[in-house]
């Protein structure tokens, strides 16, 4: 399997005509993929700051971009009826000519219940509510006229080895697994994710993995951990980016890197 390469454009602390030049940096730098997140307030900096919404920002990068493909890492399964979620996914999968990869997750940050108004509960309350939702979001997808445009890959993100994991290995394309600081610290949510799938008699080898690089970090990343994970079988490495500039520009190293593996 190929290496990939993913940018992460935080939509914060920025104005949308730079984050807009982002996503076309992004494309024409390479990166084979370029992410947002689903939250409604920066997650650092200025906890007042500019941001800007998930899905809406998702449509416009799909009318934006011709070849890379965009996701959102991840969207909350809390804020959205899960019906809703295949028909969004499905309608930004036509825009985007077939490129829109399905990312979701639990939900975690309080603000964000509190001031939109969704119940925040207990962390185990909201996977299994993942959990319950992704048939239906199946079953949705495999309803829609037109259907999407190609098999859509679902990605879910997480490491929680009792409740997460399992949703990864019964309904998951690709697997986001973490922002590790050290390659050693997936090898236990790489081999109880590979427990999970040899339970439902799945072959992990049909999930892509993936984690997270802070840029800042790129350097020693490449030095010391990426050949490790490599061979691990992690595949997709994404990196993390800001505004107000969201300088995708600090990954070429990385996508050198991948560029020289897959050749």
């Amino acid at each position: 399997m190929k290496i990939r390469v993913g940018a992460q454009l935080h939509p914060q602390q920025g104005d949308y005509e730079a984050l807009r030049r982002a996503v076309t940096a992004s494309e024409e730098l390479g990166y084979d993929i370029v992410y947002n997140w689903d939250h409604f307030f920066p997650l650092y900096g200025d906890r007042d700051g500019k941001h800007f919404e998930c899905w809406t920002t998702l449509a416009a990068w799909a009318e934006q971009t011709e070849t890379i493909e965009i996701g959102p890492l991840v969207a909350c399964n809390s804020y959205r009826n899960p019906n809703l979620v295949a028909d969004m996914a499905r309608t930004i999968d036509h825009i985007s000519g077939g490129r829109f990869v399905l990312g979701l997750g639990g939900g975690w940050k309080k603000r964000d219940y509190d001031e939109y108004g969704y119940e925040f509960g207990a962390a185990a309350t909201r996977l299994r509510s993942l959990g319950k939702n992704m048939p239906i979001i199946e079953e949705r997808l495999g309803k829609l006229n037109p259907a999407p445009v190609r098999r859509m890959p679902i990605l879910i993100a997480g490491t929680g080895p009792t409740i997460t994991l399992p949703i990864v290995a019964r309904h998951a394309d690709r697997w986001h697994g973490a922002f590790p600081s050290h390659a050693e610290d997936m090898e236990d949510p790489i081999a109880v994710l590979k427990g999970h799938c040899e339970k439902i008699g799945r072959d992990p080898g049909e999930i892509m993995w993936s984690v997270g690089v802070q840029p800042e970090e790129l350097d020693p990343f490449l030095a010391k951990e990426a050949s490790t994970l490599v061979e691990m079988g992690v595949t997709e490495f994404t990196l993390g980016f800001n505004g107000p500039r969201w300088d995708v520009g600090r990954g070429r190293d990385l996508l050198a890197w991948r560029d020289d593996l897959n050749a």
